[in-house]
């Protein structure tokens, strides 16, 4: 069984940093695409950033040249870190990872989502 879990977020002033953690364990040969979504209080939930093994990294417009994902590879994880955090920066964030697990099947899992605050 594989699971995905999230850990990180806070309170943070504006323009504050913070980094989001996921980190996925169970039998897992490998992790070939990975994210980060947030969703605020009474929106949507919208991508923030992704990634691929082959070496694609997407931003939304809204956190591009402050957000940079990425990955380690050797030990199942994905980062996002946060810079020059804004109000509207405010949400709770969830990660995704795109998983093969040891039976050859490959899934999209989620965490269960960490809440990041910008306020002063």
């Amino acid at each position: 069984q594989v699971q995905v879990a999230e850990s990180g977020g806070g309170l943070v002033q504006p323009g504050g940093s913070l980094q989001l953690t996921c980190r996925a364990s169970g039998s897992i040969l490998s992790m070939s695409t990975w994210g980060w979504y947030r969703q605020a209080a009474g929106k949507q939930r919208e991508l923030v950033a992704y990634g691929t093994n082959s070496g694609a990294r997407n931003y939304s417009e809204s956190v591009k040249g402050r957000f940079s994902i990425s990955k380690d590879h050797t030990r199942h994880a994905h980062y996002l870190q946060m810079e020059s955090l804004k109000p509207e920066d405010t949400a709770d964030y969830y990660c995704s990872a795109g998983i093969m697990n040891s039976n050859f099947v490959f899934a999209n899992y989620w965490g269960q989502g960490t809440r990041v605050t910008v306020s002063s």
